[in-house]
């Protein structure tokens, strides 16, 4: 089904453009308002923000919405996507909204929306707001004097600091000397607290937010940046989080790069040992690698495989009764501390593994080998996918490949891009189809 707002992540936009304007952030507050307030009683709303410079019309013009509706609002400072869905459910209040576009460039942002269990919505929820948006929203505005009213909570930081480091069954961080690219985002305070709190020599980067700083060459969409700084500093390894802290890539003492599939490969095994991983499976998208796949396999660890987006993990994790799910970028959830994506939590897991197997980061994190695999873009509207000229060549190339490898090519839920990605034994008769393909797409974009 075709929405007109909400992506696979929210709804998301150019700041200042439709549907990422005051305007419609306005309607979403009221849409969602209506749909959330069930009963007689004071109903609350919690809001959160990543440091973009256009969060700050968003929030006042969501604030006007909700509180037009006879919503409470409770306002937070920059604090990452998590730990708005921690304070949902801690504060008991009837939603969340997080206004963030995540890992993109700081001339977009999104606004994020959980229920009262900190869950993100559902497409069924989210097609419901829809319709309220575009229709009549004057009808059940509140009386003057039932008007909601707007608060700001001055501890939000420290509790969900206090929450993270609840969650670390690694003893202390001492001796251990991190890096730690906040990205110039949500997570800029919280995070170096956190290690730092638990006995970490931290080097914190990307620390200084100014409104359009947010993910530009730092964080886990740029993880050079943390991998220089690990050789520079020396350290035993990196942490590196984008601009609403829900996804971690990270680096060893070495200066390479570990993304999504190896941590959770390194988790998985670790759980599977101890016997905390839930259903003895874990929960990962399409575009995880092939290596992950057939490691799992080895050690009798199933594989349960979603669309692209971290909500579609967690509701997998749900139905299949698992508690660890993630993607290769770096979105993993551990649904016995969050109900989200959580870098910072995922980076103490990490670290908790680490320190239990005394080995370093490099060897500890090196888990599988992965299969060649190359993603590229193209800039293009979905429906190039129909052509009859691209299918053909998607077929012929599926063909030749054959059963060595895969092909997962989509349209992207959250900007104007087809993503084609194909991993296979042969890399460079990966990087030839895959190549073939783009260049078919173009010509017909």
């Amino acid at each position: 089904m075709t929405r007109k707002y909400f992506g696979t992540d929210g709804i998301r936009g150019r700041a200042n453009t439709e549907p990422m304007t005051a305007e419609t952030a306005l309607r979403v507050a009221m849409a969602a308002a209506g749909l959330f307030k069930r009963g007689d009683y004071r109903h609350r709303v919690v809001i959160g923000k990543d440091t973009r410079l256009s969060g700050y019309m968003l929030e006042p013009a969501l604030t006007a919405g909700f509180i037009a509706k006879g919503m409470d609002v409770i306002l937070l400072s920059p604090l990452p996507t998590p730990a708005v869905s921690m304070l949902t459910r801690s504060l008991r209040a009837d939603l969340g909204v997080m206004i963030s576009a995540s890992h993109n460039p700081y001339q977009d942002n999104g606004i994020k929306l959980f229920g009262p269990d900190g869950n993100k919505l559902s497409d069924e929820l989210e097609s419901q707001i829809e319709t309220r948006m575009d229709g009549d929203l004057a009808d059940d505005h509140a009386a003057a004097e039932d008007l909601g009213r707007a608060s700001r909570l001055d501890d939000a930081p420290g509790r969900y600091v206090e929450h993270i480091k609840a969650t670390f069954a690694g003893g202390k961080l001492d001796g251990l000397r991190i890096v730690v690219d906040c990205a110039n985002g949500a997570a800029y305070k919280v995070a170096p607290t956190v290690l730092r709190e638990l006995g970490a020599d931290v080097i914190p980067i990307a620390i200084t937010p100014n409104g359009k700083n947010i993910n530009d060459k730092c964080g886990a969409i740029y993880p050079q940046s943390v991998q220089e700084a690990v050789l520079v500093h020396q350290a035993d390894l990196g942490i590196s989080l984008d601009g609403d802290a829900d996804r971690l890539i990270m680096a060893d003492e070495n200066g390479n790069r570990i993304d999504g599939d190896q941590l959770m490969a390194l988790i998985a095994t670790s759980w599977a040992k101890s016997g905390r991983l839930k259903n003895n499976a874990l929960v990962a998208t399409v575009m995880s690698n092939l290596g992950l796949e057939r490691y799992l396999a080895q050690q009798n660890i199933a594989l349960f495989r979603t669309p692209v987006g971290d909500r579609y993990v967690v509701e997998a994790m749900r139905d299949k009764g698992c508690n660890v799910g993630g993607e290769q970028s770096g979105h993993i959830v551990f649904s016995d501390y969050c109900a989200t994506g959580d870098g910072l939590l995922a980076a103490l897991q990490v670290l908790a593994v680490i320190r239990a197997s005394g080995k370093k980061a490099s060897e500890a994190c090196a888990v599988f080998n992965p299969v060649p695999q190359v993603l590229n873009n193209v800039k293009a509207n979905g429906d190039v996918l129909e052509h009859p000229a691209v299918r053909s060549v998607i077929a012929s190339c599926e063909a030749r490949l054959g059963k060595t490898g895969r092909f997962v090519i989509r349209k992207s839920g959250t900007e104007p891009l087809v993503r084609v990605m194909a991993e296979g034994d042969d890399g460079e008769l990966v990087n030839k189809l895959v190549a073939e393909i783009c260049d078919t797409m173009k010509t017909y974009a």
